[in-house]
């Protein structure tokens, strides 16, 4: 079953293309990461698929009745503290405030925030916790489907680390379906059931391919090994590292 269909998206800033003929999918179960080099459209096509941009083109199809983005900023509100962050989401909902406090204790332990931690306010919050809050924010109210938009860009890599495992176990061991869209191949290796590559001027897709293994299997052995193999020895990778200024997304 798919959760996600981008069927031939297109889209364009002041005039000027920047996706045209893209088609993805994602499979019920399954986490894909984009790549594809900077400025190519990557973040443009997340947010066309969240409903936060709206395509000029081709249709978006959601096989899932609840999603959730998590941006590369965590854009906490800075008035409120940890806890209200989180519930700040649940409010279309209109639960009681019994369930809201038990719902934001529930996703705070998943992404290993401490009770302390959700009385603090984001000034008071590292880099880190503050995309923990995030992620919480986005689980607390039980999405099928997670976009992440290069979420961990300014972490260092011992963090990233900690904050890839906390995707995984959400995306992977919770049945649910997400769209990843990283510059990082290792990253993407490391999280992913599948890459895909947009095209470096964001002409459709370039392909995608399937990673060995599954997420939360793969040692930092395999994770270098196929990174390294995909990114020397797969033509399909060649421009991803690629870098164009001028072009948004």
């Amino acid at each position: 079953m798919t959760a996600l269909t981008l069927d031939h998206i297109g889209h364009a800033f002041l005039g000027r293309t920047v996706l045209d003929g893209i088609s993805l999918t994602v499979e019920a179960g399954e986490l894909v990461a984009l790549v594809g080099p900077s400025g190519s459209g990557k973040s443009t096509l997340a947010h066309i698929a969240a409903g936060l941009v709206e395509a000029r083109r081709g249709r978006v199809v959601r096989d899932y009745d609840r999603h959730a983005v998590v941006f590369q900023e965590p854009r906490l509100l800075p008035w409120a503290t940890a806890a209200a962050n989180i519930a700040f989401a649940l409010k279309p909902l209109r639960l009681s405030r019994r369930i809201v406090r038990e719902r934001v204790e529930t996703v705070a332990a998943k992404v290993a925030l401490e009770r302390s931690d959700l009385a603090k306010f984001p000034a008071q919050l590292s880099g880190g916790m503050r995309q923990r809050v995030a992620i919480a924010r986005a689980l607390v109210t039980d999405p099928a489907f997670l976009i992440f938009d290069e979420p961990f860009t300014a972490l260092d890599v011992a963090l990233k680390r900690r904050m890839q495992d906390i995707v995984i176990t959400s995306v992977t061991s919770e049945s649910r379906s997400g769209l990843f869209i990283t510059h990082d191949m290792a990253e993407a290796v490391r999280i992913a059931h599948r890459i895909a590559v947009l095209d470096p001027l964001g002409r459709g897709m370039a392909g995608n391919v399937t990673v060995p293994l599954t997420p939360g299997t793969r040692d930092d052995r395999a994770v270098f090994e196929i990174a390294h193999d995909f990114l020397t020895r797969n033509p399909l990778f060649a421009h991803v590292n690629d870098m164009d200024e001028r072009r948004a997304g």
